[in-house]
């Protein structure tokens, strides 16, 4: 059990004027409000009290917006789905927007091949015919997948990657692996690096989320459970960030932790993540914008 977290309802001094001082919120989902199908304790409570100022900044590849909103609801959270950020939708979104003729080798969710389609990207499935892949948190990843994916990486397409995250917490404090074990299998078989990383870290997600609240950096706080992306991506905006959960300077367990101590009337009312070796040497050799 991690000791860095503070007891509930003494939140840091840091903590405390970080929110208090927040006008907006961007919010990890996995390991911050949701654990798999279940919200975390807290989790309603904190996005009714923001209200409208809040946008949920996410790693995840596998859903879209509009569908993480219906399966949100069912856990209790009404968030609506232009204020869900998600690395899968935004990857595609900057392919078809700046490679609108790439021919793509898709590894991902049927959920979101379907959203590619419908933003005009082309797809291709022989590795011959592909010039960028992309790969995403593709549930039925496969020998055979990463037969057709590593050797279109030889013949000269360029790997994107939505995130590099090895793993997000499940309950029981499991783990869930995610793209970032995907990603180390691909780049053994193949020996190519991802050209791009899509998301946290990477600023393409925060600042997108403060693009739709129309937010200032300076009155934003990030509230996540992963110093690797929220804390390091939140770092390189220079936005204030909290962490809870286990890992180290989390200032509470849970998310319920940062309502015991009451938020300014100023203010409007309204298991970790982890990446493996190969995968966070990603962070250190490849660009995080799509150029």
């Amino acid at each position: 059990m991690s000791t860095h977290h503070t007891t509930t309802g003494t939140l840091n001094a840091g903590a405390v004027h970080a929110l208090a001082q927040a006008r907006h919120l961007l919010v990890d989902l996995d390991g911050t409000l949701v654990r798999q199908q279940e919200a975390i304790d807290g989790a309603a409570r904190l996005l009714a009290h923001f209200h409208d100022r809040y946008a949920i900044v996410s790693n995840n590849s596998t859903h879209t917006a509009q569908g993480l909103s219906v399966r949100l609801r069912k856990l209790g959270l009404r968030v609506p789905p232009e204020r869900i950020v998600l690395a899968g939708e935004l990857a595609v979104r900057q392919l078809a927007q700046q490679h609108p003729q790439a021919r793509v080798l898709l590894a991902a969710s049927a959920a979101l091949q379907r959203y590619a389609r419908a933003q005009g990207c082309r797809l291709v499935s022989a590795e011959a015919e592909a010039d960028i892949v992309l790969l995403a948190l593709d549930m039925h990843f496969s020998h055979t997948r990463l037969s057709v994916i590593a050797n279109a990486l030889r013949r000269g397409a360029r790997l994107m990657v939505t995130n590099a995250d090895a793993t997000h917490p499940g309950p029981h404090g499991r783990v869930v692996p995610e793209t970032g074990a995907l990603l180390a299998a691909v780049v053994a078989a193949s020996g190519v690096q991802p050209w791009c990383v899509v998301g946290k870290p990477a600023p393409l997600l925060f600042e997108e989320g403060l693009r739709r609240l129309g937010a200032h950096a300076g009155r934003t706080v990030v509230v996540g459970d992963n110093p690797l992306t929220d804390g390091e991506g939140a770092a390189r905006l220079g936005l204030a960030c909290v962490l809870v959960g286990e890992s180290p300077g989390a200032v509470a367990p849970t998310v319920a932790g940062l309502l015991v101590q009451p938020v300014s009337e100023a203010v409007e009312p309204a298991p970790q993540y982890r990446l493996s070796d190969s995968t966070s040497k990603v962070w250190r050799s490849v660009r995080t914008e799509v150029s």
